[in-house]
Order: structure tokens, then C-alpha cells, then sequence
């Protein structure tokens, strides 16, 4: 569904938003596997605490996702604090977690009335990773290890990455270096296998992919705090929160639990060779942690 599709959609439904679910809280997601996983998590933790759900997951980018929750078309839904700094409220970049939660916090409040709740320690920020073989071989660590290396390197990226401030065009500007050997584009879903079968030595990556658990991959470190940080959290109504004020306690907890290694397998679950459903991945995760009712 394209975006003006989308939000013709919401459009010809406003009743949705607009008070006949009283007691039904309405969770969105994007339409990728950690979002739709995230929704289906923040659904059944807020169903085992007793509140009435209704699913609206899948739903489309940031701006489909935006429109339906300041419509009140959905009333919560996972968003990262550098897409809303860079995406939503266009403002610059931030290196600090801390002073980017608290500034993208803030802005939300008092620009759309709506509430972050408590952020997860997962940081799904744009990286460069490569295989353990290769970091060791050539002493990659960190961002500055690469670019002091990259002449001996092959890059794999998509791309977007090669055009953004905050890729490549940005990391020749933050770390100097980065004049890698080749740069080779390669598709957003075969970027890992182009790595693994030796056809490049690093690629663009993701913090929380899945193939980063899977693959043994090692992630290359922002030592020089390049790429903002993208912390999950859930973005609720402020009215919603004010009516429901036990969203926060429930979904409040489960944030601590959402680290890098854990939404790696995680994600892993869903898009690796087992390809479970985000409901059951979400399901076991729950009761494995002991978060249910």
C-alpha cells in the first residue's frame, strides 16, 4: 500500500479515531520485522496486563505511521529516537542517547501531544560490520580502524549510503580516510551474503540485524559518534496515556530487556532460516522472561 493509499484509508475511517474505542488501545507498527515484532510484543504485554487491543501493525514508513497515530487512528506505536530527530522534527544530528532522547521527548510533546515512554538500550543505528576473520586480519574495531584500513578494503553498501550526510559522505568528513579500495553496491537483502561469500570485506549494516547474531559479524564502534542513536521506545497519545495510565507501567518494563544482542536474535527468529511469526517469536520472549500477566 502506497502512502496516499494509506492515508486515504484513515481518512475514510475516522471513526477510529475519534472515540468509539473507549477502552481499546490501538498499537501500529511500520512494515519491517523489528517493528512489526515490537508491535506484536507491546500488544500482548498490554493484553496480559488486561487492556483491550486492537492490532493496526504493518502500516507503511515513518510518515504513514506519524499521520495515523497524530490522527489518533492508532494510539502507540515503536518509533527510534534518530528517526524522529532526523525524519520527523528534521533537526541535526546528535550523538549523545541522553541529550537525543531528551531533545526528540520534548519536541514530541509540545509540537504533537504525544508521550515516549521509557527507551530500550538497542541502538538499530546505520554501522559497518564484517566478519570476524577480517577484523582480526586487518585490527578492525572501530570506525577510525577502518578508515585508516580502508584502502585495503572492499565496501559493500547500498545505495543510499554512499549519497547521505550521514554515510559515506559523513564519515569521510567525521573520521578523514574512507578512500576504500572498491566501493561495490550491492542489494539491501543480499548485503550479507555479499560478505560472507568474499565478494566485499565490510558492509553497510544495522545495529540489530539479525544476521549480525547469526553470522558471528563484528560491528565496527562509532568511536567519533557519527551516526545518531536510534533507541526504541514506545510513542504513545498523550491523551491515551492520561486515560490508560498502566501503558506506561506495562510496556515500562520490558524496555531494559531489549538490548542489541537480544533483538539481533530476536529479528533472527523471524528472518532467519526458521522464519517464525512475529506473534510467536513475541510470545516465547514473553514467557521466557517471565513478563506475562
Amino acid at each position: 500500500m502506497n502512502r496516499a493509499s494509506a492515508l486515504a484509508l484513515f481518512a475514510a475511517a475516522p471513526l477510529a479515531g475519534c472515540g468509539l474505542d473507549h477502552d481499546t488501545t490501538k498499537i501500529g507498527s511500520k512494515n519491517f520485522t523489528e517493528s512489526l515484532l515490537l508491535g506484536e510484543l507491546y500488544a500482548q504485554l498490554l493484553e496480559g496486563g488486561g487492556l483491550h487491543v486492537r492490532r493496526r501493525l504493518d502500516l507503511g514508513g515513518t510518515d504513514i505511521a506519524m499521520e495515523a497515530l497524530r490522527r489518533g487512528e492508532i494510539d502507540l506505536y515503536p518509533e527510534y529516537t534518530g528517526t524522529a530527530l532526523l525524519v520527523v522534527l528534521k533537526a541535526a544530528l546528535h550523538g549523545d542517547p541522553a541529550q537525543t532522547f531528551a531533545y526528540v521527548k520534548q519536541q514530541y510533546a509540545s509540537q504533537f501531544g504525544l508521550t515516549w515512554l521509557t527507551p530500550a538500550p538497542m541502538n538499530n543505528t546505520e554501522a559497518l560490520a564484517t566478519t570476524r576473520a577480517i577484523a582480526t586480519r586487518y585490527g578492525l574495531r572501530t570506525l577510525s580502524d577502518v578508515a585508516a584500513k580502508a584502502r585495503q578494503l572492499r565496501l559493500g553498501a547500498v545505495p543510499e549510503f554512499v549519497k547521505r550526510p550521514d554515510g559515506l559522505p559523513g564519515l569521510k568528513r567525521v573520521y578523514g580516510g574512507f578512500a576504500f579500495k572498491d566501493v561495490r553496491l550491492v542489494d539491501f537483502g543480499l548485503k550479507y551474503q555479499a560478505l560472507l561469500d568474499g565478494d566485499v570485506d565490510i558492509v553497510v549494516a544495522f545495529g540489530t540485524d539479525g544476521a549480525i547474531a547469526a553470522d558471528d559479524l563484528v560491528v565496527m564502534r562509532d568511536d567519533k559518534h557519527l551516526f545518531p542513536p536510534y533507541n526504541v521506545a514506545p510513542v504513545v497519545r498523550t491523551a491515551t496515556l492520561q486515560a490508560r495510565p498502566a501503558i506506561a507501567t506495562i510496556l515500562d518494563r520490558v524496555a531494559p530487556l531489549l538490548t542489541d544482542s537480544v533483538m539481533q536474535s530476536l529479528n533472527e527468529q523471524i528472518d532467519g532460516p526458521a522464519k517464525q511469526e512475529p506473534a510467536d517469536v513475541a510470545a516465547a520472549f514473553i514467557k521466557q522472561r517471565g513478563l506475562g500477566g
